[in-house]
C-alpha cells in the first residue's frame, strides 16, 4: 500500500478514513486538531462526502458522535486533555449506551504544558468509566490502532480512547496504509434500550460493563500492539507505555537492553504479562508520558513486596515530559554530552501579533479601568491571554473555557466593582452563551467583552461556530438591546472606544460590548 510521512495526528485521521470513518468531530485544542483538519482536506474524504466540520464544543462533539454511532456508523471525537472535562458527562455516560456504529475518542495529552493551562493524563478517564484504551509509540501504531480500535469498539459495543501526547502528536514518519474498508451501512441497535440510560436500565448496563473487564483484559494480554521482550539480567524490569518506549530505546540504538522489558500501548493493563515481569525481577521502573497511573496500579495490586520505582519515588521527575536523557539517568548510564546553547539563542515568549486587534481593545480596558486600581477583568483562554503580559498587564485570570463570564458573576455577586469579562467569539460560542444566561437570570452587574476577530486564531484559524450571530445570540438570551454595543477597535476610536466602555460600566446591569475587527491574519488572506 501507499507509504505516507504524517504527523500523529494525521496518522489517525488517515487511519480512521482508511478504516471506515463516515463522521469526524470535535472543538480544535492543541496538540489534537490536525487530525480534524487533515480529514477535512483529504480527498478521498471530500469525495465519500465525509461529515468533517467543528463543534461547538467537546460536549456537543461527544454527543453527535454518539448520534452517528447509534445510526451504525463509525466516528471520531477529537480533544485535547481539558476538553475531555467538558466532554466528560456524555464520555462517562457512553461507558453504559455503549456503541453501536464503532466510536474512537481521540484526545491529546500535553505533557509540560506547553499551551495549556493544566497537566492532565486522560488514560485516568478511560480507567474511570472501565472503557478501553489505546496509547500508541509511533506513528505507524496510532495509523494502525484505528483499525483495532474500531474492532474493539464494536465487538464489545464501547466506545474506545486513543490517547496520545504532544511529542507524537507534532512529530512526523513514514507510515504504511492498510487495505482501505468500506463504511458501515446505517443500522439501528439491535437493543432498542441501548442508549437508554433510565435509571432501571442504567443499573443492568452496569452490571453487564463490570462483566466484559475480563475479556477487555484478555484483549489487551493478546494484543500486538503490548509485547514483552525478555532479558538476562532480571535485577530490574521495565514497564514503559506509549510513546515513552521511544524514550528507552533511544538509549539503547547500538545494542538490546539486559533487562526485561514490558512495553504496554493497550489498556486494561494486560494482567499476565504484568503478573510475568514483576514474578521475575527484583525492581520494576515504570517509564509512562504523563501521570504515575501504572505505577500506581502496580504498587496497588502486586501485593508481593516487589519495588516499583518511576515519579512517585523520585527516580523520574513528578512532572513534565520525559526525554532520553531523563530515562538514561534513571537507567544509571552515563549522561551523553549535550550541545550547548549559542548566547545568541534565546528564549522568546508569545506575543500579540503587530496588528492584533487585542490590542486596542486592551488599550481601551487599561484607560477605563485606571480610575479603579487593578484586578477588575476576568478573561478566558486564547489569543487574548497574552494580554496578561507586558506591556499591556490588562487581565487578572485565565481558568478554563468561558470561566471569564462566570467568574465575573461571582465577583460582582461579591460586591465587587467594576466586574468586567473578556472572551473570544469561538470560546463564547463553545462555554460562554450559558454564563451569559446566568449573568441575564440574576441581573448581574457586570460586562461581557466579546472581542471578535471572525476566527479561532490561537489553534489555527478555524472557523467560528458564532460568527455574524452573536449580537442575536446575547439579544436571545436576554441581554437588553441597546446594551449591546459593536465598536471597532482601532486606535483613531481610541476615545470614543473608551466613552462607550465607561457608559456600560455605569449601567447597572447586564452589558455586553463586541470590539469587532479581523485577525490581521483572517484580513491578509480575505485582503489577497
Amino acid at each position: 500500500m501507499k507509504k505516507l510521512l504524517l504527523l500523529g495526528d494525521e496518522a489517525i485521521g488517515q487511519g480512521v478514513l482508511d478504516a471506515g470513518l463516515s463522521g469526524a468531530y470535535g472543538y480544535p485544542g492543541t496538540p489534537s486538531t490536525e487530525i480534524i483538519e487533515y480529514i477535512q482536506r483529504n480527498p478521498d474524504a471530500k469525495e465519500r462526502d465525509v461529515h468533517r466540520t467543528w463543534s461547538a464544543n467537546e460536549k456537543t462533539a461527544m454527543e453527535t458522535a454518539l448520534g452517528m454511532s447509534y445510526a451504525g456508523k463509525r466516528t471520531i471525537i477529537t480533544m485535547k486533555h481539558v476538553g475531555l472535562n467538558v466532554a466528560a458527562d456524555a464520555y462517562m455516560n457512553s461507558a453504559l449506551t455503549g456503541a453501536n456504529g464503532g466510536i474512537i475518542v481521540a484526545v491529546a495529552d500535553d505533557p509540560s504544558m506547553h499551551s495549556s493551562q493544566n497537566e492532565q493524563d486522560s488514560r485516568y478517564f478511560s480507567k474511570f468509566a472501565l472503557l478501553p484504551a489505546f496509547e500508541p509509540s509511533d506513528q505507524q501504531e496510532a495509523y494502525d490502532m484505528c483499525f483495532n480500535a474500531y474492532e474493539i469498539s464494536e465487538k464489545y459495543h464501547l466506545p474506545v480512547m486513543m490517547r496520545l501526547t504532544t511529542r507524537l502528536a507534532h512529530s512526523r514518519a513514514g507510515i504504511i496504509r492498510k487495505d482501505i474498508l468500506k463504511e458501515n451501512e446505517m443500522h439501528l441497535p439491535e437493543n432498542k434500550d441501548q442508549f437508554m440510560l433510565l435509571p432501571a436500565f442504567a443499573r443492568k448496563k452496569y452490571q453487564h460493563l463490570l462483566s466484559i473487564q475480563d475479556e477487555l483484559t484478555k484483549e489487551s494480554e493478546n494484543s500486538p500492539f503490548n509485547i514483552y521482550q525478555d532479558g538476562e539480567d532480571k535485577s530490574l524490569g521495565i514497564i514503559v507505555c506509549g510513546l515513552a518506549y521511544n524514550y528507552l530505546m533511544e538509549n539503547y540504538k547500538d545494542l538490546e537492553s539486559d533487562y526485561p522489558i514490558l512495553k504496554i500501548s493497550q489498556y486494561p493493563l494486560p494482567r499476565k504479562q504484568i503478573e510475568k515481569i514483576t514474578s521475575e525481577c527484583d525492581k520494576i521502573m515504570v517509564l509512562e508520558e504523563g501521570m504515575p497511573l501504572v505505577e500506581e496500579m502496580l504498587k496497588g495490586y502486586l501485593g508481593n513486596g516487589i519495588k516499583v520505582i518511576g515519579r512517585l519515588d523520585g527516580t523520574l521527575p513528578r512532572a513534565g515530559e520525559l526525554n532520553p536523557q531523563i530515562v538514561r539517568k534513571a537507567l544509571g548510564l552515563p549522561e551523553l554530552p549535550s550541545e550547548e546553547i549559542p548566547e545568541v539563542v534565546t528564549g522568546r515568549p508569545p506575543a500579540l501579533c503587530m496588528g492584533c486587534p487585542h490590542i486596542d481593545t486592551y488599550k481601551v480596558l487599561n484607560a477605563v479601568t485606571k480610575q479603579y486600581g487593578n484586578g477588575h477583568v476576568f478573561s478566558d483562554i486564547g489569543c487574548y491571554t497574552l494580554g496578561y503580559l507586558p506591556p499591556y498587564n490588562a487581565i487578572s485570570t485565565c481558568v478554563d473555557m468561558g470561566a471569564s463570564i462566570t467568574m465575573a458573576i461571582g465577583a460582582a455577586d461579591a460586591g465587587f466593582f467594576p466586574s468586567i469579562a473578556t472572551i473570544g467569539d469561538s470560546t463564547f460560542g463553545h462555554s460562554g452563551i450559558t454564563g451569559l444566561l446566568d449573568a441575564v437570570e440574576c441581573k448581574a452587574n457586570i460586562v461581557v467583552v466579546i472581542m471578535d476577530n471572525d476566527t479561532t486564531a490561537m489553534t489555527g484559524m478555524q472557523d467560528s461556530q458564532v460568527t455574524g450571530r452573536i449580537e442575536q445570540i446575547c439579544m436571545g438570551v436576554g441581554v437588553e438591546k441597546e446594551h449591546i454595543r459593536v465598536i471597532n477597535p482601532l486606535s483613531k476610536n481610541h476615545d470614543e472606544n473608551v466613552k462607550i466602555f465607561q457608559e456600560e460600566i455605569d449601567h447597572n446591569g447586564v452589558s455586553v460590548i463586541i470590539p469587532r475587527r479581523p485577525c490581521i491574519h483572517v484580513y491578509g488572506k480575505k485582503k489577497k
